[in-house]
């Protein structure tokens, strides 16, 4: 699987998995723009070949792992959303990085 779809898959599935933790929430509009809808749209940009994306997206995932280990930390029973949050989150940043790590391992 290319980079940009392991990206783009990764992003998606990050944007699933807010929609399901947070559809029973009742601030669920304001949860579902803030969580589900950046990884949404930075997975269309990434799509449409958009150069900055994966670059704010490795940023936006840090936000979000430290959100997932937060709850997962404080709130027991939202444990497991928050650890597949966090975990799709480094997959995001691994992504994102790669094309760099291996370009810098070619020049050496």
């Amino acid at each position: 699987m290319s980079d940009a779809r392991a990206l783009i898959a990764a992003l998606l599935a990050l944007a699933a998995l807010y929609a399901l933790w947070f559809w029973p929430d009742r601030h669920r509009v304001a949860a579902l723009l803030v969580f589900a809808l950046p990884p949404l749209l930075l997975a269309g940009l990434v799509w449409r070949g958009g150069r900055r994306a994966g670059f704010a997206a490795g940023l936006l995932a840090l936000l979000w792992f430290s959100h997932g280990v937060m709850v997962a930390w404080t709130r027991p029973g939202e444990r497991l959303p928050a650890l597949l949050a966090a975990a799709l989150a480094v997959a995001v940043v691994v992504r994102v990085s790669l094309p760099g790590l291996r370009a810098r391992l070619q020049r050496r």
